[in-house]
């Protein structure tokens, strides 16, 4: 079951670096402002987005295979249907390098199946929640 205690969030909210899947370049969105307050907060975060060069002045990443450094959590800003893929890759990536620890799906973003599946390999997991609110409240 997804992590709801605060308990549980706050052991999510530890892991870092933190690469974000659909990272936006464009100010306004959750999904620039939400790793913009990361990064405000002290968190390494990875953009990851196929569509960009460079968010937050690093390079993004086409996709989680491509990130070179070690990732703790990986927070998704896509659509819940794309998350079953997103998870395939974070799966594909544990068993390869044995890195991520977590998965978040942003607010408004649930995918229970999948979810399952990350459980299954031991990844600690969270949906329907914002990082930046539940940091703020829990440890800000």
């Amino acid at each position: 079951m997804p992590v709801t205690d605060d308990d549980g969030l706050r052991e999510l909210l530890s892991m870092d670096p933190v690469a974000v899947v659909g990272c936006s370049t464009t100010p306004g969105k959750a999904a620039h402002d939400v790793p913009a307050y990361l990064r405000d907060h002290g968190y390494e975060v990875i953009p990851v987005n196929p569509y960009a060069d460079e968010i937050f002045g690093r390079e993004a990443y086409d996709s989680l295979a491509d990130v070179e450094e070690e990732i703790g959590l990986v927070d998704v800003f896509r659509p819940s249907d794309e998350v079953a893929g997103v998870v395939d890759d974070v799966l594909a990536r544990h068993e390869d390098r044995g890195d991520v620890d977590g998965v978040w799906l942003q607010l408004g973003i649930a995918d229970d199946e999948a979810l399952a599946r990350a459980e299954d390999a031991g990844l600690r997991t969270t949906q329907d929640r914002c990082m930046k609110v539940e940091h703020g409240r829990l440890l800000g």
